[in-house]
């Protein structure tokens, strides 16, 4: 019995113990916070300004192969219209072939073409994390850093005259005719 009475009356002294230590460091730590100026939060709008005007990096370790050059060939320029009012601009960058300028809402991103396994068109920048990803019908701007789409369902002039083709001449499905070769 005098055990649990001896338990109960440390229990109940050690927050009282706890808060008696920490006490005194209290008035130090408030007299090293007058020390250092309060850090300033930039906001919103002043950052998206920075971005817009802060030109894209030139420089780039990245060389290009020949089979990468093919790919650039096809890269579909110009401004293109995607869901719920956003647009994309991809425009070849003129001093180094190859590359590309691709911007949106204040984001800037420095891309070169990445050879793919489906045959899709694919612009990556590795620095920020930003994939274009284009079809013949339509492309989407990704940011795999984060895990989002930043613009979808994007189609240039050519891109809507391609799914307009489609609509009137669909693609064969992959199955079609599957049937017929097992007999």
């Amino acid at each position: 019995m005098k055990k649990i009475a001896l338990i109960a009356a440390l229990a109940l002294a050690l927050p009282f113990a706890a808060t008696a230590q920490t006490t005194p460091a209290k008035p130090a730590a408030k007299a090293e916070a007058k020390k250092t100026p309060p850090k300033k939060q930039v906001t919103r709008k002043a950052a998206k300004a920075v971005e817009e005007v802060t030109p894209i990096a030139d420089e780039t370790n990245i060389v290009l192969t020949d089979a990468d050059l093919e790919v650039a060939k096809r890269v579909s320029l110009g401004k293109a219209q995607c869901e719920l009012g956003a647009d994309v601009t991809v425009a070849a960058d003129e001093k180094k072939p190859g590359f590309f300028n691709v911007s949106t809402k204040g984001l800037k991103y420095r891309m070169h073409p990445v050879e793919s396994r489906t045959g899709a068109i694919r612009l990556e920048d590795p620095r920020a994390g930003a994939m274009w990803l284009q079809l013949g019908n339509k492309s989407m701007l990704m940011n795999q850093k984060a895990g989002l789409r930043i613009a979808d369902e994007c189609q240039t002039a050519e891109q809507v005259a391609f799914a307009e083709e489609m609509k009137k001449n669909p693609p064969k499905s992959l199955f079609e005719g599957a049937d017929a070769a097992k007999k």
